[in-house]
């Protein structure tokens, strides 16, 4: 049985890992004539666990803002490597409902990959892996991308 995805989610915040992904995506996407969809989820309940105060609009306009330019450098990549069909979502509120559930329904996602957790030990035990709950959520396939030594380089 063939397998194409057509529809990639992948989601971004910034780290290494989050980028290994995604540059895996466009292959997988290139590959299968697919489209990359590049998600950025501004988890309010995140700050406040880690001690933050509750996000005013200023945080979440600032947290909007990054995510623009993180998308748009997803896009930049797309087209220096002859790939643009990468689509952008900015979305609000738990991360791993978003990237588990609520995105890959919404956009008719066949493949979710996801970086290994850029958290540290305390922090993954804290909030819990966000790979770990879209593998058991998921409504679709999930691929967990390893960073290899090429990605180091």
């Amino acid at each position: 049985m063939d397998q194409e995805y057509k529809n990639i989610l992948v989601g971004i915040d910034g780290s290494e890992q989050a980028s290994a992904a995604f540059k895996k995506a466009v292959e997988v996407a290139r590959r299968n004539n697919g489209t990359v969809y590049v998600a950025n989820v501004i988890d309010q309940q995140f700050y406040n666990f880690m001690g933050y105060a509750p996000m005013d609009q200023n945080l979440i306009d600032q947290g909007t803002e990054n995510a623009k330019e993180m998308i748009q450098s997803c896009k930049d990549y797309g087209k220096s490597v002859n790939y643009t069909k990468i689509e952008g979502i900015i979305a609000y509120g738990s991360v791993k409902e978003a990237m588990a559930v609520n995105l890959p329904k919404k956009y008719q996602i066949d493949l979710i990959m996801v970086g290994q957790s850029g958290l540290n030990a305390v922090e993954r035990f804290m909030t819990g892996s966000v790979a770990s709950h879209v593998i058991r959520r998921a409504p679709c396939d999930v691929l967990i991308v390893t960073e290899t030594k090429e990605d180091e380089e």
